[in-house]
């Protein structure tokens, strides 16, 4: 297994990191479409492979994972490709919504200068439980220096959850969700690893938190 920078790929991988995408965030992406062939399509170019990291195996795209801070996006849409795969309609509102979503996100809390969010974890259908996710995690925060990282993730996806927390990260704060009952996620966790704990545990200021 090679981990490695999206950036440093001698080839286009977009195309492959779309599919783990699509395929890993199925559950959410399907209010745009269930047709997943057009997903693909539709999520390809969006990837900023200055911050996605992916794991290689046998050749294989296997997993992969963004590593940014707040200022630096690790996606980009363009409304012409969801127009283009999804059609006028659809493809407007998912832009709308995604866009939000994905390259304005705000986190309830305050980012800090040495902080870094680990986003869009996902493994191909043909490599999980194999635990590439937990060696790629381990290798993006061995290959970086900040303080801290965080991420956010539904309570519901309880394998990553105990992923997270065996790497080190914990549970900081949860936010409800409105209109849990249609989406199936009741809170989003937000989880923090601290590089040098017995330092930065407790320097996490939750009273910057924001109310949702």
């Amino acid at each position: 297994m090679n981990i490695i920078r999206v950036c440093e790929v001698d080839r286009d991988i977009k195309d492959e990191m779309s599919i783990i995408f699509v395929d890993g965030f199925y559950e959410w992406l399907h209010y745009f479409s269930k047709d997943k062939a057009k997903l693909y399509k539709t999520f390809a170019h969006m990837f900023n492979t200055e911050v996605f990291y992916t794991a290689i195996v046998d050749g294989n795209i296997a997993a992969i994972s963004a590593c940014t801070q707040n200022n630096i996006p690790s996606v980009k849409l363009k409304y012409s490709e969801f127009r283009k795969h999804l059609g006028l309609f659809m493809g407007s509102i998912a832009y709308v919504i995604l866009k939000k979503e994905f390259e304005k996100k705000k986190y309830p809390f305050q980012m800090r200068e040495n902080m870094a969010a680990i986003e869009f974890v996902a493994t191909s259908v043909n490599y999980r439980g194999k635990g590439l996710a937990t060696e790629l995690l381990k290798s993006i925060l061995d290959a970086n220096s900040y303080d801290e990282y965080v991420l956010e993730v539904a309570d519901t996806n309880t394998n990553a959850i105990k992923l997270y927390e065996k790497l080190g990260f914990k549970e900081f704060l949860r936010i409800p969700q409105k209109h849990s009952e249609k989406s199936g996620v009741n809170n989003l966790v937000y989880m923090k690893y601290v590089r040098n704990k017995g330092v930065e545990a407790e320097r996490f200021d939750l009273r910057a938190a924001k109310k949702v």
